[in-house]
Parts: C-alpha cells; sequence; structure tokens
C-alpha cells in the first residue's frame, strides 16, 4: 500500500505539470513544472526499482535526470534576479 501511495503521488505531480503546460498555464522551463517531473518521476523510478520493473526504471530515471538541469537554470535564474 505504501508504494502504491508513492506512486500515486508521483503520478499526479507530472500529470499537474504536463496537463498545466498544456493549458498555458506553466512554462515548460519554469522551476516548478521541472521540479514536478523530476520528484514525480523520482518518486516513480524509486517505485519502479522496488518491484524491480526494469523499463519503468529507465523511463523514470532518465525523465527525472533529464529534468534536473533546466530546473537548475530556472532555479539559477530566479535567484539572480
Amino acid at each position: 500500500m505504501f508504494f502504491q501511495i508513492i506512486s500515486l503521488i508521483g503520478a499526479t505531480g507530472l500529470l499537474f505539470a504536463y496537463i498545466a503546460a498544456q493549458m498555458g498555464r506553466m512554462r515548460h522551463d519554469s522551476a516548478v513544472y521541472n521540479a514536478l517531473n523530476a520528484v514525480g518521476s523520482a518518486l516513480l523510478a524509486w517505485v519502479a526499482i522496488h518491484d524491480q520493473r526494469w523499463g519503468f526504471i529507465l523511463l523514470e530515471g532518465i525523465w527525472a535526470l533529464v529534468s534536473l538541469p533546466p530546473l537548475f537554470r530556472a532555479l539559477r535564474s530566479t535567484a539572480t534576479v
């Protein structure tokens, strides 16, 4: 049950970011968008590691890693403003 809750939290974060971006309410280069992607996919990767689901480990692990550089760029740009 614990891992089901974690996976739902991760999926909700990813879906919220995606839907908000598609509706024009969130920018793809914003810190919030990339944080939701990084955290959501990291949580899903953690669950996939626990369940030994190699395809999902690959998918979510790379998704989390790809979200980090734009997140750090967005955080740096907001810190210097």
